[in-house]
């Protein structure tokens, strides 16, 4: 029965979606440790490029330059342990020191102490997130008061949360230092190194998220006033569509269009941004959820402080990229109603013309008829000369008879002849053209249809 699975048909990413839940497993953290974690933001190029400055780091250290390179990469080598994540936006380094000093100030040194000197210096990307994590064991240091613990965030107001039920102390500021990066400070009580893994990776994912939530922030200031002068001007246009005196539609379709462009632009610039805003504010809320925070006392959690910060900010992503859809949406049945008015209007045209050409219809065919009369008079002159041919000819031939009087009688005759041969012409052409009138009216409305359609 082992063999079973072999002889069946597997689909080719199986094995991908199995290893997919395995791809960045939580770490195991020991305490004390000092980690110090960086999110830049890259494209394509500088990924590959971050991973041949990975290979170099390798190099550096004398370690086994690896070939492959993967979304989640972890290396320790020796008291330094280097986790390399590649992510849709940007990639991280989290660079952990197992065996960190233990001085006074427990921010005086990092997990990048240990890096090559200059290596750090050269990684590609623009950084977006860069903080320091000094992780104290609460079971063999003195855990200090809040008053001991602001110096080493240089006096700025703290916000500090007892996590995982009181397992852990965490104190931080959510703001950036003196030497650029921001600061978590973490007293371990009672966990375990892989619930400290765990807790630490939420608060990483918890700093980060958040930044990359703020990206959109400015974008929806850029864009809320412009949307404010376009919705001023759209209500012009419509009032303008309203009034029965619009004096020129040509030149208010005109500025339709060029607002709708720009709603257009936009759009293409922002909805993006907007929509990741929503997805790693989501993210957030869920790593909130799992820290299981309790309140330090005359101190914000991490939740009440990122719920009263970046909720507005997230509320007013939402309401602008919100606002952008309704504008453009109003645009479009503005419109809609200016190409009725310009439908309605060539309708209306194409009455009169076709009232203007009927009536001079009615003239050219009275007209006609004079013309056929004359035609026929014309007509019927030229054959009474010929008939007055022939008779002489018969005359001169020796038939006797009345020239005068035989003359005088073919007259009504040719007449009588002339005007029914015109009747019988002109019922023929009547005829042929009702017979295709009808395709004529059937093509007309299939033309109708399609331009409905």
């Amino acid at each position: 029965m082992k063999d079973v699975i072999r002889h069946l048909e597997i689909h080719p990413l199986r094995e991908m979606l199995y290893e997919e839940l395995h791809s960045r497993p939580f770490q195991v953290i020991p305490s004390p440790a000092r980690i110090t974690h960086i999110a830049l933001q890259v494209n394509e190029e500088q990924k590959r490029a971050q991973f041949h400055h990975l290979q170099r780091l390798h190099e550096l250290l004398g370690y086994e330059i690896p070939e492959r390179e993967s979304h989640c990469y972890e290396q320790t080598f020796g008291e330094l342990r280097i986790r390399w994540e590649k992510h849709l936006e940007f990639t991280s380094y989290t660079f952990i020191n197992l065996a960190p000093q233990t001085p006074q100030d427990p921010f005086a040194e990092q997990g990048i102490s240990v890096l090559p000197a200059g290596w750090l210096e050269q990684m590609p990307g623009t950084v977006i997130a860069a903080f320091h994590i000094a992780i104290e064991d609460a079971r063999e240091v003195q855990e200090p008061e809040p008053n001991e613990v602001k110096p080493w965030f240089e006096q700025m107001r703290l916000v500090g949360s007892s996590p995982q039920d009181g397992d852990a102390r965490v104190w931080t500021t959510f703001r950036l230092h003196s030497d650029g990066f921001g600061r978590f400070l973490v007293y371990n009580k009672r966990m375990s190194d892989s619930q400290l893994g765990r807790l630490v990776q939420r608060l990483v994912e918890i700093e980060t998220y958040r930044l990359m939530t703020l990206l959109a922030l400015p974008e929806a200031r850029r864009t809320s006033p412009v949307l404010s002068d376009m919705d001023t001007q759209l209500a012009h246009i419509t009032e303008a569509l309203a009034e029965n005196g619009a004096e020129d539609e040509s030149a208010l379709l005109a500025e339709l269009t060029e607002m709708a462009a720009r709603i257009e632009a936009f759009r293409a610039q922002t909805t993006f941004r907007f929509s990741a805003s929503r997805a790693y504010a989501d993210l957030i809320s869920s790593r909130l959820e799992e820290l299981r925070e309790d309140e330090v006392s005359g101190h914000l959690t991490i939740n009440e402080f990122l719920g009263r910060r970046l909720s507005p900010a997230v509320r007013t992503c939402n309401t602008v990229g919100e606002r952008l859809e309704d504008l453009s949406r109003r645009v479009d049945r503005v419109s809609d109603m200016m190409r009725t008015r310009v439908e309605m209007a060539i309708q209306h045209q194409n009455r009169e013309l076709l009232s203007s050409m009927d009536k001079r219809s009615k003239i050219q065919l009275m007209m006609q008829h004079t013309v056929e009369g004359l035609s026929v008079a014309a007509i019927s002159y030229y054959l009474v000369g010929l008939v007055k041919y022939l008779l002489e000819a018969l005359y001169g031939a020796g038939v006797a008879f009345d020239k005068a009087v035989a003359t005088g009688i073919m007259v009504p005759i040719v007449l009588l002849a002339v005007w029914l041969a015109t009747r019988r012409i002109h019922h023929h052409f009547h005829t042929l053209a009702e017979s295709e009138l009808p395709e004529v009216q059937a093509r007309k409305k299939r033309n109708e249809r399609r331009k409905r359609d």
